[in-house]
């Protein structure tokens, strides 16, 4: 355990939904090991409030027993628990009563905290309730920072009240939209992989750059989400937030600084130049699928419609790939693909940067190009494939080889969690990783035509076996320009 604490800075951090999945599988575990790394501010209170009656010792008994099914090299010892739980406190509150915001105000009153930060980890449809309580209770002065936990709206209108009622209780400047894929180390590399090296930049366009592919792939099915994940699906669940956030990242133009909104201002760019949808390019750039029965990893899996709590007639997405292109100088002509699903083959997400073949080929059956992925989950690293002769003789074919960083291992004694990351930025009032209102709305004002023409195809997603990488129209997507998806290769 690190005990050099961080800098004393004086935080409360409350949770609104405490005893939600959210909160104990993925935020408290992010907040312990901060703890444990001695990252965590030293004046902090951590305050859970939920409907339940229960204790502070009550709670710190439950989230004891919950922390049992956290990962074994996350879980605290006795020891650590202990001290860790001193910060957390619970109060029981019910959302729709304004005295009870009142009873939260004056708890957090009795000591005018340096910084306080609401987390909304409730249901989406609770935010404007919540956040115009706020106001009323006077919970949005200029200490306070309210975080806004995905999926932030359902559609553009529904994004567009969220963000209404938020601006109308706190500046822009206070309202952490989250999406925890901009936490992840990896991710964080791809600004660094670009404006940090002079190697890559020059290369970074249309001129060298073939076509660039963006896959989010999970093995798991929706498991016991069945209604909720019905209700969403994957365009709305993966690509409208971490696929979108993610070619932002890949895309942009160099910011003149590495501050927030220069950063967010580039991202909006890119958003903004995706080439918009029509119901014809729908039909022709868009597949979306539906896991049946099938086999992952050597164990039989059930269809979609076979899930608990799914319709017997759903046309609910568990895949979808499209192809859309960057209408700007720098990307012009380069296809961008996007594909994730549920019940793939393997549990992946990359991204590939697959470069132009050289223009004037002399070594005999030189048909691959150069290839740069950058790999997100479950391995954290960079592989450049490069081509190589083995002897060196005169005339010989070239061979396939790979330059792989490990960042797991280069940086093993500093890798942080993405709820950690996010969590302590939050705290530190750093919104670099957080998404802008104008970010998230173009996002949905992009996918939208998707979901719309989708309402007028009665004939549904197309079926795919658990366990394969989604249908073969998505195979023949890419195919149409002459490309491959990487595993194809």
């Amino acid at each position: 355990m690190n005990r050099n604490r961080a800098h004393f800075m004086s935080f409360d951090l409350v949770f609104f939904g405490g005893t939600g999945d959210l909160t104990w599988r993925k935020l408290m575990p992010a907040l312990f090991q901060a703890f444990r790394h001695g990252k965590l501010p030293a004046g902090g209170r951590i305050l859970a409030v939920a409907r339940d009656e229960m204790s502070d010792e009550r709670y710190r008994e439950w989230l004891k027993e919950r922390f049992r099914e956290v990962d074994g090299s996350k879980r605290p010892n006795d020891e650590e628990f202990e001290r860790f739980a001193a910060l957390l406190h619970y109060r029981r509150m019910d959302l729709s009563q304004p005295e009870h915001y009142q009873r939260l105000k004056d708890w957090l009153d009795e000591r005018s905290a340096d910084t306080v930060v609401l987390y909304l980890a409730t249901s989406p449809h609770l935010f404007t309730q919540i956040c115009q309580q706020l106001g009323e209770a006077g919970l949005n002065h200029e200490r306070v920072r309210v975080v806004l936990e995905k999926p932030l709206g359902h559609d553009l209108a529904s994004a567009q009240e969220i963000n209404a009622v938020v601006r109308s209780v706190f500046k822009e400047s206070q309202a952490f939209r989250i999406d925890h894929y901009l936490g992840k180390p990896s991710v964080q590399n791809l600004s660094a992989l670009r404006f940090g090296n002079a190697l890559f930049e020059p290369l970074w366009r249309r001129e060298s750059i073939a076509n660039i592919q963006i896959t989010l792939a999970e093995e798991l099915g929706v498991g016991t989400r069945g209604a909720f994940y019905d209700g969403t699906g994957a365009l709305r669940d993966m690509i409208q937030n971490h696929a979108l956030q993610l070619l932002t990242m890949i895309a942009m133009e160099p910011p003149s600084t590495n501050d927030a909104d220069a950063i967010r201002d580039e991202k909006l760019k890119v958003l903004r130049s995706l080439k918009p949808f029509t119901p014809e390019s729908v039909a022709r750039d868009v597949v979306r699928g539906q896991y049946r029965a099938g086999t992952v990893g050597g164990v039989a899996v059930p269809g979609y419609l076979d899930e608990a709590k799914v319709p017997a007639e759903s046309h609910c997405e568990t895949f979808v790939a499209l192809r859309t292109e960057v209408q700007n100088w720098r990307w012009a002509g380069v296809p961008f693909y996007l594909r994730t699903g549920k019940r793939l083959a393997a549990r992946d997400a990359q991204i590939v940067i697959n470069f132009r073949p050289v223009p004037h080929p002399i070594f005999p059956g030189t048909n691959q190009a150069n290839r740069l992925v950058i790999k997100l989950q479950p391995e954290d690293g960079l592989e450049l494939q490069l081509l190589a002769a083995k002897g060196g003789a005169h005339g010989e074919a070239l061979s396939p080889v790979s330059l792989d960083l490990d960042f797991d291992k280069a940086f093993a004694t500093n890798r942080v969690g993405a709820y950690e990351r996010l969590l302590l930025d939050a705290i530190a009032g750093r919104l670099n990783l957080f998404v802008r209102s104008d970010e998230q709305e173009q996002a949905w004002r992009w996918v939208e035509p998707i979901l719309d023409a989708w309402k007028q195809d009665s004939t549904g997603p197309r079926p795919y076996t658990a366990g394969s990488w989604g249908p073969a129209a998505a195979s023949a997507l890419v195919a149409r320009d002459g490309f491959h998806w990487s595993e194809e290769a």
